[in-house]
């Protein structure tokens, strides 16, 4: 009679479905760069910061229908600390952003084109346009052209 040892036996065989996985590649998926378009200007910045602002603020309210302070007063707390980081950015002040707002529909007018809300807001934004690059919040200076166009 022949004794076998368990602990000497060959070893299984590699699983199927690991053999059609290619090797190690799970590896370079985790060393690779996690966000494929870093922030690299602060009006990004700033619209992430507004983006989690809203987020938090929404999450406070619902929390508060849930009857939850403990969970709204931790909400309320973070969206204190994200507009006090937003603040600290800067952006073009209202009258700043009104007088070149004005300015573009007076030259829209002279062009004789109809006035309308995508054609002023694509002329500011244009390449080497009055607010091509400048540290604005595009929401704010949608406002204003609403306000431009219905006036």
């Amino acid at each position: 009679m022949r004794f076998v040892r368990w602990n000497s036996t060959a070893s299984p065989a590699t699983p199927p479905l690991m053999t059609q996985c290619p090797p190690r590649r799970h590896l370079r998926i985790q060393q690779q760069p996690k966000d494929l378009f870093p922030i690299q200007t602060d009006i990004q910045l700033l619209s992430l910061l507004q983006k989690r602002a809203n987020a938090s603020k929404e999450a406070a309210q619902e929390f508060a229908a849930a009857e939850r302070p403990d969970l709204k007063e931790k909400e309320d707390a973070q969206v204190a600390v994200l507009e006090e980081y937003a603040s600290q950015v800067e952006t073009l002040s209202a009258e700043e952003m009104q007088a070149i707002v004005t300015k573009e529909i007076a030259a829209i007018k002279e062009a004789g084109t109809k006035l309308n809300k995508g054609l002023i807001l694509k002329a500011l934004f244009a390449p080497n346009g009055p607010l091509d690059g400048k540290p604005v919040n595009r929401n704010e200076v949608a406002k204003l052209v609403n306000e431009a166009v219905s006036a």
